[in-house]
C-alpha cells in the first residue's frame, strides 16, 4: 500500500498492558521487512500533539496506531494530525477509517459484539465467568479510505482494493 515506507512511526498507549507487547511484536514484523519502527507512548490527549509535532525530525513515512479506548477516543485527532503531516496511519478498527484514517485491517466490531453479547446473556442465565471458553475473533476486515489516499498520493493497488471488505470513496 505505501512500497517507500522505510520507517514506521507505531503510536500506542503504554497504560493498556497489553500495548507494549503489541508493540514489540509489530517492531518485529516491520524490522523483517526492513522497515525502521519508531515507539510512541501516548497517555494523555497533549501527548498525540507532542508526538506529531516531533514527527517532522523523525521523519516517519507512515504512522500504525495500535487502537483502543485512549486512541479510539482521540481517533479524529490522531487521524487529523496525521493528515496534517502527509502521512498515513493504519488503525485495527474501522471507525478511524471513517473519521478519515488510511486503513485498517482487524477484527470485525460486529462479530466481537456478537460474542461478548453471547457471553453477557450465559452470565445473566447463571454461567460462570470462569467456566467459558475464551473466544478469538475468525472474522477480519479491511478497510480502505480512497479519499485520504488520493489526498495523500497513494495509489491503492487494484487487488487489494478487489479484497477490501469496503472501500470509502
Amino acid at each position: 500500500m505505501v512500497p517507500h515506507l522505510k520507517r514506521l512511526a507505531v503510536l500506542y498507549n503504554p497504560e493498556n498492558k497489553s500495548k507494549p507487547m503489541d508493540f514489540a511484536q509489530t517492531r518485529e514484523a516491520a524490522n523483517s521487512l526492513g522497515i525502521k519502527v519508531d515507539g510512541f507512548e501516548a497517555r494523555e490527549p497533549q501527548d498525540v500533539d507532542r508526538i506529531f509535532a516531533g514527527f517532522a525530525a523523525g521523519n516517519p513515512d507512515g504512522v500504525s496506531v495500535l487502537d483502543e479506548a485512549f486512541t479510539m477516543i482521540n481517533a479524529r485527532r490522531i487521524v487529523e494530525l496525521a493528515r496534517r503531516h502527509g502521512l498515513p496511519s493504519m488503525h485495527s478498527f474501522r471507525e478511524p477509517v471513517d473519521a478519515g484514517g488510511h486503513l485498517s485491517y482487524g477484527p470485525s466490531q460486529s462479530e466481537m459484539t456478537a460474542i461478548a453479547t453471547t457471553f453477557i446473556g450465559r452470565i445473566l442465565k447463571g454461567a460462570k465467568p470462569a467456566d467459558l471458553p475464551v473466544q478469538q475473533p475468525t472474522k477480519f476486515e479491511l478497510v480502505i479510505n480512497l479519499k485520504t489516499a488520493k489526498a495523500l498520493g497513494i495509489e491503492v493497488p487494484p487487488t487489494l482494493l478487489a479484497r477490501a471488505d469496503e472501500v470509502i470513496e
